[in-house]
């Protein structure tokens, strides 16, 4: 179900409306060294990061000019690597000073910043080892993610019919170049008219969504699903468990959720780099709570704004 102000928020997702922002006036990309123009940045077709997915990434926001937890986006980018044994050519501190660089030629004061590292060119077989030197690149441009309304009144929401990948099968704490799985996902919801979905694993439990981590509200205590359910531990999910939720009055339960929890909840709100903090009003079009944003909610959209408009920590 459809209006035509969902419409204009699903073309929001799909680039045909304001997703499509202009390019950071002084945009430049960093590619394994050197700095070139939007139009220049290219990588070769036979990376492997383009021919199967092969590398991560991280994506992080510039507030007022800071980089928000730029050392722990960049830890999390090479245990990735680690992880997939993926030998980056730089060192952090290396990438962490040319991303400054990025965000200084930019000229941003807020906005979105990729860093990518990919396998690097190889042949065209799986072998990842034949690929003689990894690739980096750093983008800093402008983002918008979801219409500000929604951070007001609050996201409809879907439950993806399409299982989130085992554990087993793919460790979500990589970060990697592959997310095709959380991409059919997010086309179920724009199917379905909306912008997000609740993915679940194969045993039936709540995971995270296509690109937020969830976070429930009961009777006034906060819960979240544990690491163990199979999802990715959000730079944002973390500060909002150790800062936010405290310096509000309360901690943050993680722990094994099942969907009826959620239809269930006063309140539902997501997290993410991009999408910071945001209110949920309905599941499968079954109201959350009162069917806007609740309370606690829109404390917690507002604490957080406003630690990282003082001061968007940086580690």
């Amino acid at each position: 179900m459809t209006t035509p102000d969902d419409d204009n928020q699903i073309a929001t997702m799909t680039g045909e409306t304001s997703d499509s922002v202009a390019p950071a006036p002084g945009t430049q990309i960093w590619i394994d060294g050197r700095f070139v123009d939007r139009s220049e940045a290219t990588i070769s077709v036979f990376d492997h990061g383009l021919l199967y997915g092969d590398g991560c990434f991280e994506g992080i926001r510039i507030y007022d000019g800071r980089i928000f937890k730029l050392r722990s986006h960049v830890d999390r980018l090479y245990a990735s690597a680690k992880r997939i044994r993926l030998e980056p050519f730089y060192d952090q501190d290396a990438i962490e000073a040319a991303t400054r660089e990025v965000v200084e030629r930019s000229g941003l004061r807020n906005g979105y910043i990729r860093i990518v590292l990919t396998r690097g060119v190889g042949t065209l077989g799986l072998h990842p080892f034949k690929c003689e030197r990894s690739s980096a690149i750093i983008i800093a441009d402008a983002i918008s993610l979801y219409p500000e309304s929604m951070y007001t009144e609050g996201m409809a929401v879907i439950v993806a019919k399409r299982p989130r990948i085992p554990v087993a099968c793919l460790d979500p704490q990589i970060k990697s170049l592959n997310y095709l799985n959380n991409i059919l996902a997010k086309v179920e919801a724009i199917d379905a008219g909306v912008l997000e979905a609740i993915m679940l694993n194969i045993d039936g439990d709540v995971a995270e969504c296509t690109g937020d981590n969830i976070f429930v509200v009961k009777d006034g205590a906060i819960s979240t699903p544990d690491l163990s359910a199979g999802m990715l531990n959000g730079i944002t999910r973390a500060y909002v468990i150790e800062e936010v939720a405290p310096a509000l009055g309360y901690t943050v339960d993680e722990r094994h959720h099942v969907l009826d929890e959620l239809m269930q909840a006063d309140e539902i709100f997501l997290t993410g780099t991009a999408a910071e903090i945001i209110g949920v009003s309905s599941i499968d079009d079954v109201p959350i709570g009162n069917g806007s944003v609740g309370p606690v909610t829109t404390a917690m959209v507002a604490e957080f704004r406003r630690r990282v408009h003082e001061g968007a920590p940086e580690n």
